[in-house]
């Protein structure tokens, strides 16, 4: 039987993934990237001696025990790799000394919560109750939902049975209106802040801290562009190609078939497959020319809520914070009066460290870093004059300089680099839209929503990745690229095979 071939738009997780996979179950695969380097939003970058870490903070799967630990396994991303894996998910400061400690370990959280607010007692034990039931919960990742026929859904409605009630309760609740229920006032205000996005489902929280508390979903040592790197290497030592500074600019299509891309450079590729792991509007609205568009998808780039551009900003400071324990995000304090940066107005500020990471920085020194939502339209429209593009990102980094001073004196003098990312920044090495970090917001609305991988009426096409995946995320991405290989091994009546190297 002849080879087919598959074209790959992406080399983000989810492209390597789906490269990795490709090449495993007997396809010849391609991959076409416009940035120098894999990884897409799952990369770090480095400045005057620091490595500053653009994506990762914990990545679910990490340890034995859940299923996804097997597709990074698959992918060779855990072979000799160090887990960390915190003891607090991060602190949330308040006025006069408070500190509401969102410890990983849920008995220790349980009592920190009692300790601060024992009249909440009962609010206290029904989350800390669903957190554990939430503890037995392992993702179905074995076989891809598409191909789910009847008997699959039975398995699966009987594996998933003990948590459906679970599920059906806390996916409909958001953080901010769980917060209500607490009488203590500290509580009401910390707690919504811990996942600091509108209508955040609970369910998602509750996942989350499940996983930590089983110790699997910790940070790699490294970072998270030599995690990507790891991937890479498996991908090209399954002897995959990928192509770096190409980007795509159409996909060629014939008699509703897509055929191969056109790169930005004019040359020609062409394939049997193909698969893009690229922004989901340039795929859908720009190389496809909105020929392949029906009213759902319309409607999801017209009216579904995505996750917020961020100022991305990083220091190198000569100093380590022992004084704070490691954590997953780090501490948010508030500030002494509101501070407005880049239009938006704070009444608080988000820091975390890198000091449990010897690689990042040198010794006896950490990395720093602050990542403030901001709006896709004012940077768009700012970038437009680079002069005050330059100086809005120096104002920032001095402000943002100068709120940590206050909170830990003695570290402006101590700072060595600094680096700004802005969400053009996002979007020049990602092509993401409006600078979207994630892609759909995960909303009690949205959470479960499922997308097709597919176009109406556009045949040997395929698009996986965080614009496919509401609530995004690493895991989503590398299971995305293999399930999308499953749904074309079914069509081509071949067994999906998986290696572990």
């Amino acid at each position: 039987m002849e080879q087919k071939s598959i074209i790959i738009i992406g080399a983000g997780i989810a492209g390597l993934s789906a490269g990795c996979y490709g090449q495993m179950n007997g396809y010849s695969t391609q991959i076409f990237e416009l940035h120098d380097k894999p990884g897409g939003l799952c990369t770090s970058w480095k400045r005057k001696g620091y490595t500053i870490d653009g994506c990762l903070h914990w990545l679910v799967g990490s340890g034995l025990g859940i299923s996804l630990y097997r597709i990074w396994e698959e992918l060779g991303a855990m072979q000799g790799r160090r887990m960390i894996n915190h003891e607090e998910f991060m602190r949330v400061e308040g006025e006069g000394g408070k500190v509401f400690i969102v410890y990983t370990d849920i008995d220790r959280l349980e009592q920190h919560m009692k300790e601060l607010a024992p009249q909440d007692k009962g609010v206290i034990e029904e989350f800390t109750e669903a957190l554990r039931i939430c503890t037995r919960f392992d993702m179905p990742v074995e076989k891809a939902p598409e191909l789910y026929g009847p008997v699959d859904g039975l398995k699966m409605l009987f594996k998933m049975f003990p948590l459906l009630r679970i599920m059906r309760k806390w996916k409909r609740i958001s953080i901010q209106d769980f917060a209500k229920r607490f009488t203590d006032p500290f509580l009401r205000e910390v707690f919504p802040l811990t996942f600091n996005l509108p209508d955040f489902p609970m369910i998602a929280m509750l996942m989350t801290l499940a996983w930590m508390h089983r110790k699997s979903a910790g940070y790699p040592i490294g970072g998270s562009l030599e995690f990507s790197r790891a991937i890479e290497r498996r991908y090209l030592n399954l002897g995959g190609e990928i192509h770096y500074r190409s980007r795509a600019k159409k996909i060629l299509v014939e008699d509703d078939r897509a055929i191969g891309i056109q790169l930005e450079d004019g040359s020609e590729h062409r394939a049997d497959i193909i698969i893009s792991a690229a922004d989901g509007h340039s795929t859908i609205f720009d190389m496809l020319g909105r020929k392949y568009v029906n009213a759902k998808i319309q409607d999801y780039y017209d009216n579904l809520p995505i996750f917020p551009p961020l100022i991305h900003v990083a220091l190198g400071v000569a100093r380590l914070f022992d004084e704070l324990p490691h954590s997953v995000v780090g501490i948010n304090f508030p500030l002494d009066e509101p501070v407005t940066i880049a239009g938006k107005e704070l009444r608080r500020l988000g820091m975390h460290t890198y000091d449990f990471d010897p690689t990042l920085a040198p010794a006896g020194k950490t990395v720093i870093k602050v990542m403030l939502p901001s709006d896709y339209a004012y940077w768009k429209s700012l970038r437009e004059d680079p002069d005050r593009y330059k100086a809005e990102k120096e104002q920032i980094t001095n402000k943002v300089i100068a709120l940590l001073d206050k909170r830990f004196p003695g570290l402006a003098a101590q700072v060595e680099m600094r680096d700004v990312a802005t969400p053009i920044t996002y979007e020049r090495y990602t092509g993401n839209w409006k600078s979207s970090y994630e892609g759909w917001l995960i909303t009690t609305k949205t959470f479960g929503m499922r997308m097709s991988k597919t176009l109406p009426g556009l045949k040997n096409f395929y698009m996986i990745g965080q614009w496919v995946e509401p609530g995004g995320g690493v895991p989503a991405a590398a299971m995305s690229g293999r399930n999308v290989v499953q749904i074309i091994c079914k069509r081509d009546k071949k067994a999906f095979v998986t290696v572990i190297p």
